[in-house]
């Protein structure tokens, strides 16, 4: 029997090269793909939770391909903006917008708040579709968060988003600072694919 496919509904670059450190050195025996791999039109994340946005990518890539599919939609709560920009991380500052445009946009957004008021919070929802097989018109979610403060001015190199202003008081460190190995460790994506590992393990063995 050929190895099954799964497919990262994602073309964030910066996710799938976590997505795909997350899964590394476990026994779940996949055949990893991208969605960057295929000609599919892109998804409107139109739902109003992380969630139900990450619901919505992995059945709509899953259905297109025919292949098992894994979705991450995540991004940072800011309490003193009433959790904002949540939902909308990646398009913060409008459609388009890059990184450092949306970095600039929540520097602004918080400028004299301080340091006790910038608490935040990164989020991920994982979903895991089957929409030929046994999950059909439903999706495995897991969640993951991680608490951290919203810096002044950017700290560290790697890492991608607001990576650089996302500061973790029990690493004394960015995310952006602590790279792939460390930050996958610690992170909001991480704990959700600590969660998404047995449930993905466990379903591909009753396949």
């Amino acid at each position: 029997m050929s190895r099954p496919v799964l497919v990262f509904a994602t073309r964030n670059r910066g996710k799938l090269t976590e997505l795909e450190a997350l899964l590394a050195g476990t026994d779940i025996d996949v055949e990893l793909r991208s969605a960057l791999d295929f000609d599919l039109p892109e998804v409107v994340e139109d739902r109003d939770t992380f969630a139900g946005n990450a619901e919505k990518k992995a059945l709509e890539v899953s259905a297109a391909l025919g292949h098992l599919a894994l979705a991450d939609d995540s991004g940072l709560e800011v309490d003193a903006l009433g959790g904002e920009p949540g939902v909308f991380s990646a398009r913060y500052a409008g459609t388009g917008a890059s990184d450092d445009d949306n970095n600039k946009k929540l520097l602004a957004a918080l400028a004299g708040v301080p340091e006790a008021g910038r608490t935040a919070r990164f989020r991920s929802a994982l979903a895991l579709a089957d929409v030929a097989g046994g999950l059909g018109d439903h999706a495995i979610i897991t969640e993951g968060r991680c608490e951290g403060v919203i810096l002044e001015t950017p700290r560290g190199d790697g890492g991608f988003g607001y990576d650089p202003l996302f500061f973790v008081p029990e690493l004394d460190a960015t995310f952006a600072e602590l790279g792939v190995g460390t930050k996958n460790d610690q992170s909001h994506r991480a704990r959700a694919m600590r969660a998404m590992r047995p449930k993905l393990a466990s379903y591909l063995r009753g396949r």
